[in-house]
C-alpha cells in the first residue's frame, strides 16, 4: 500500500529523505514510556533533546508487515501535518530498527497530570483551555482527512509549564476515505465510539464503516474526565465500559427495566451550555455529533460565559486555526535546514555519555 502523496510505500518501505534521521547522531537516554508495540526514550539528536519512539518489528512475517505498515503511516502523517497542538515531528529511520523522533515535552501525559491532582479538580477555565488545545489539534487532523482513532489522556502531552496540551501518537491514525472499510475495535476501549462495535460480532479480520466522528465521541469522554477528574465509567472494566456504551442495556426506571439506554457518564451536574457540548459529542448517531470547528465555537462561547472579556486567554489560544502552521521555535523546518552542516561534536558526545546517553548504534 503506497501513498498518493509520495510519503511512504510499505512495499519498498521508503521514507522521504528530508525526514531521514542519521542514527549515528542519535543518543538514547532513559526510558520514559512504553506501549504494546513501542518504547519511548528521552534522547539527543544533534544536541537537541528529543523523544525517541522505538517500534518493535514483531516476530512473524504477518506481524512484521503489519507493524511496518503502521510505522510508515505514522511517519507519513507526522511529516505532513504541523500544528502548535500536535507534537512536532523531527524525523525517523527504519534501520537498524524503526524509530520516530519528536520534540520532548517535559510536562508528562494528561493522564499523569490528572492523577497527581486527584481528588482535586481543575479550574474550569483550565479545563476549557485544555479542551480547546485538543479540539484544535483534532480540527487540524480532520481538515487533512486524518482520523486519530485513539484520543485519550495517555496520548495528550503537556508542555513543561503545564499550560498547553499537544496530541501525540499517530500509531492508529488513518486517512479517511469514503470507500475504505475501517478496522473494527481500533483504539482504547474506555474511550472508543460505539460504532466501532456491532450488535452482531464481527468475525476476525472483518472491516466495518465509520468516519471521523469517532474522534468526537472520544473527545467527549476526555472532556468529561477533564471536568470531573475521575475515570469515566468508574467501577467497570475497559470491556464492560465499551459494551455499556455500545449496546442497549437494562437500567432501573420506576421499578421497571428499560432496555433502551446506552450508558454514558453522568452530565446531570453540569451547567447547561457545558452539558450540551459533552452530550452532543457522545451521541449514539455519529451524524448528530458536531465537527471540531463547531466544538471549538461552543467551547469559546462557554469560555466567554465563565470568564470576563479581559481574562479570556490570549488570541493564540482563542482563535480557530485550521490551517497547517509552521512549527514554533526552534521548529522542524529550521532543524531540517540545518541537518547538512550540524553534527555532534566530540565534546558533546562525551557529555552525552557522562549523562547516561548512549549512541543509538551501540544500543542496537
Amino acid at each position: 500500500m503506497g501513498s498518493k502523496n509520495g510519503f511512504f510505500s510499505t512495499q519498498d518501505f521508503s521514507i522521504d529523505a528530508k525526514w531521514l534521521i542519521d542514527p549515528r547522531q542519535l543518543f538514547v537516554g532513559p526510558k520514559i514510556g512504553e506501549g504494546a508495540h513501542a518504547k519511548v526514550y528521552e534522547g539527543k539528536y544533534k544536541n537537541q533533546t528529543v523523544a525517541i519512539k522505538v517500534v518493535r518489528r514483531g516476530e512473524t512475517p504477518e506481524e512484521i508487515a503489519r507493524r511496518e505498515g503502521r510505522f510508515a503511516r505514522e511517519v507519513a502523517m507526522l511529516s505532513r501535518v504541523q500544528h502548535k497542538n500536535l507534537v512536532k515531528f523531527i524525523g525517523a529511520c527504519k534501520e537498524p530498527i524503526m524509530v520516530i523522533v519528536t520534540e520532548l515535552l517535559l510536562g508528562g501525559t494528561l493522564r499523569k497530570y490528572l492523577l497527581n491532582m486527584r481528588p482535586k479538580c481543575l479550574d474550569m477555565r483550565v479545563v476549557i483551555g485544555f479542551a480547546l488545545d485538543i479540539a484544535r489539534a483534532m480540527e487540524c487532523l480532520h481538515s487533512h482527512g486524518i482520523i486519530h482513532r485513539d484520543l485519550k489522556p495517555e496520548n495528550l502531552i503537556l508542555t513543561e509549564d503545564h499550560k498547553t496540551v499537544k496530541l501525540a501518537d499517530f500509531g492508529l491514525a488513518r486517512e479517511e476515505s469514503l470507500t475504505e472499510m475501517m478496522t473494527a475495535e481500533t483504539g482504547t476501549y474506555r474511550w472508543m465510539a460505539p460504532e466501532l462495535y456491532s450488535t452482531v460480532t464481527l468475525r476476525h479480520g472483518e472491516k466495518k464503516h465509520y468516519n471521523h466522528k469517532v474522534d468526537a465521541y472520544s473527545f467527549a469522554i476526555v472532556l468529561w474526565e477533564l471536568i470531573h477528574n475521575k475515570l469515566p465509567f468508574e467501577g467497570m472494566s475497559n470491556l464492560q465500559a465499551a459494551y455499556a456504551a455500545a449496546f442497549k442495556v437494562g437500567l432501573p426506571s420506576n421499578d421497571t427495566i428499560s432496555p433502551t439506554q446506552n450508558v454514558r457518564p453522568s452530565a446531570d451536574d453540569l451547567p447547561e451550555d457545558l452539558a450540551l457540548i459533552v452530550t452532543s459529542c457522545w451521541q449514539e448517531d455519529p451524524n448528530a455529533r458536531p465537527n471540531f470547528s463547531q466544538i471549538i465555537q461552543m467551547l469559546l462561547h462557554y469560555l466567554s460565559i465563565i470568564s470576563p472579556v479581559e481574562q479570556v486567554m490570549p488570541p493564540k489560544r482563542t482563535t480557530s486555526e485550521n490551517a497547517v502552521l509552521p512549527p514554533e521555535s526552534p521548529g522542524t523546518s529550521s532543524l531540517m535546514g540545518a541537518r547538512d552542516d550540524v553534527g555532534e561534536t566530540p565534546k558533546a558526545t562525551e557529555e552525552n555519555r557522562a549523562r547516561g546517553f548512549f549512541c543509538f548504534n551501540w544500543c542496537c
